[in-house]
């Protein structure tokens, strides 16, 4: 009988192991946009002007990518500890002889929920990363011919 549960918590020890991953690129790009807000933050004190505004705005849209990918941490944390959850149930159901097929399939139910939904998030953060990204037209002088 716990040879069969060993095998059924298989999948959801696998899901663990891909939002434990995916974790670690979130907290990377965290602390990279971290790293990127200090420098923004010593810069507006030193700048004025048009450079000044160009630093708020970056100031801006540092500060939605540090909301996003908060957000999606801690969705994402909450999918793992749903899969733990799933986990703990087969070996409960395992062990004790409970019927809690039910329970076991809803937390791994929840817990992909919370899996996607957490991707949309990264998905979404990449998405403000690349429109920050874009040249400002200032600096194409689409006016001047060369």
């Amino acid at each position: 009988m716990i040879v069969q549960t060993i095998q059924l918590a298989l999948t959801p020890v696998f899901v663990l192991v891909a939002i434990g991953n995916i974790l670690n690129i979130l907290s990377t790009r965290l602390g990279r946009v971290v790293d990127r807000a200090r420098i923004l933050q010593t810069m507006h004190m030193e700048t004025e002007g048009p450079e000044h505004d160009m630093v708020v705005r970056e100031i801006r849209i540092i500060d939605k990518r540090i909301t996003i990918i908060t957000q999606a941490i801690r969705i994402m944390v909450l999918s793992g500890l749903a899969i733990g959850s799933t986990v703990a149930v087969l070996f409960l159901e395992g062990l004790a002889s409970f019927d809690l097929h039910v329970l076991a399939a809803a937390t791994f139910l929840v817990s992909v929920v919370l899996l996607l939904y957490a991707l949309i998030l990264f998905l979404r953060e990449t998405q403000v990363a690349a429109e920050a990204l874009r040249i400002p037209r200032d600096y194409l002088e689409l006016d001047r011919e060369i």
